[in-house]
């Protein structure tokens, strides 16, 4: 249980903790932040565990897209695929976005600015058009991904001490420098509402579920386990409860150092610490983050390309984006395709616009995969011997069903929009092209020839 608890802690803690948390307080929760951070830990482990019992009774790659298509039949499953893919590459772009953030406060110290044209996402209002940081950041990570990135993720295990060292190091020096008044009041923005809110508890909730991206890395060992049954949840617990009380820490000194109004900033961990003179502890955080980060951006980068190939392969997408290099095995122009539009966000859109839209994209699979859960049980009942079966179905699905649309209900307008067209995309693309030449519907064509 030990691994399982240090790969959910090594999954989760990191990105979240280093971009979103000041942006929450600023915008969302203020203090009360730390509220928010319970609900989403809530949240997260109802939907891991749906993830544990699909993983346990349909043992294929693929994740979240192969259990849809298993359940659901082909287009529910490629619109579940659809929202990974948009997922990731926001993903990476918000990460880009981090980076950038933490560089940008290193290189201050010695006066090193960019123009201001190009040190920002688009706003003319401001006189920022692109962000070039994160641009050449990703430029780095498709070359790296390229040539083979697994070189790069053999340095994860370091970078996992490194990154815990930094947020103890923001602790330690951190609680000295805290003020209580910064915490009065302590919830500016109130609860919010459960649904349609765009500010308080529940919007915070919202986009802190941002922070625990990676949370069904322990579901996924479900065969690899010892009486799952037991392990998996507990495992689950544990790992979300040290990873929000991390994340309460952090974000109780975070609000404690500096005025929760100054925080909507994208590094806010090394940028506190600024505030306060210790410039030192400033630089190391950044130094850790830059390392951690950059690193996030290979493996989700590669992951998504890989995904981009699994749906190729199974002709929903051009065959184009199944050709694998023969020197690296790297799906090179899947790899080229995702790097190049996570490129173009990571340059064009703020980080709390990015953070909202990953957030979307995961909610609306995961509505699916809730569905397909009750599915699943009705049609081949409970787990066998040996299976991990999730407790209170259909009452589990059904409320977490409920709670990812509260979540989703308090994204702007802005986001939906994008949103929408963006799925509206690949529905086209679906009709267009995916369902003439899925491997499916050609196994069907053939079946009707005989």
């Amino acid at each position: 249980m030990r691994d399982l608890v240090f790969l959910g802690l090594g999954s989760m803690v990191g990105t979240g903790i280093f971009t979103i948390t000041g942006i929450g307080a600023a915008n969302y929760a203020g203090p009360a932040l730390v509220v928010s951070i319970l609900l989403s830990a809530l949240a997260i482990g109802i939907l891991a565990l749906f993830y544990a019992e699909f993983a346990s009774r349909i043992p294929q790659n693929g994740g979240a897209y192969s259990y849809v298509y298993a359940t659901l039949g082909e287009f529910p499953a490629w619109l579940v695929g659809w929202c990974i893919i948009l997922e990731f590459i926001t993903a990476v772009s918000s990460v880009a976005v981090g980076w950038g953030s933490y560089l940008k406060g290193i290189l201050q110290q010695y006066n090193i600015c960019l123009p201001n044209f190009l040190n920002g996402s688009f706003n003319i209002e401001k006189g920022t058009y692109i962000d070039l940081l994160p641009m050449l950041v990703m430029v780095f990570v498709i070359f790296i991904v390229m040539r083979n990135a697994k070189t790069a993720l053999r340095f994860n295990s370091l970078l996992v001490i490194l990154k815990f060292s930094a947020l103890a190091l923001f602790i330690i020096v951190g609680i000295f420098h805290i003020k209580i008044t910064n915490w009065i009041p302590f919830a500016p923005f109130g609860w919010g509402q459960l649904y349609a809110g765009k500010t308080g508890i529940f919007a915070g909730a919202s986009i802190m579920f941002f922070a625990f991206l990676g949370f069904e890395s322990i579901s996924m060992t479900v065969d690899e386990v010892h009486n799952p049954q037991k392990t998996i949840p507990k495992s689950i617990i544990l790992s979300l409860g040290i990873t929000a009380s991390l994340y309460i820490i952090v974000t109780l000194i975070l609000t404690g150092i500096i005025n929760y109004q100054h925080l909507n900033v994208s590094d806010a961990v090394s940028y506190a610490l600024r505030q306060v003179d210790l410039t030192w502890a400033a630089d190391y955080v950044s130094l850790v983050a830059i390392l951690t980060l950059i690193t996030v951006c290979i493996s989700m980068t590669f992951a998504v390309s890989r995904t981009v190939f699994s749906i190729s392969r199974d002709g929903l997408l051009p065959k184009i984006l199944k050709k694998v290099s023969i020197k690296t095995k790297i799906p090179k122009n899947a790899t080229l395709l995702v790097g190049s539009i996570s490129l173009i966000c990571a340059g064009l859109f703020p980080l709390d616009y990015l953070a909202q839209f990953v957030n979307i994209s995961t909610m609306t699979y995961l509505i699916i995969m809730s569905i397909a859960l009750i599915v699943l049980r009705k049609e081949k009942g409970s787990p066998e011997t040996g299976q991990f079966k999730t407790p209170l179905v259909p009452i589990l699905p059904i409320l977490s069903i409920i709670i990812c649309l509260s979540f989703m209900s308090q994204y702007n307008l802005k986001t939906w929009i994008s949103f929408i067209i963006a799925l509206l995309i690949g529905i086209m693309i679906y009709f267009l092209y995916g369902f003439q030449h899925s491997n499916l519907n050609e196994m069907t064509q053939k079946e009707i020839k005989k």
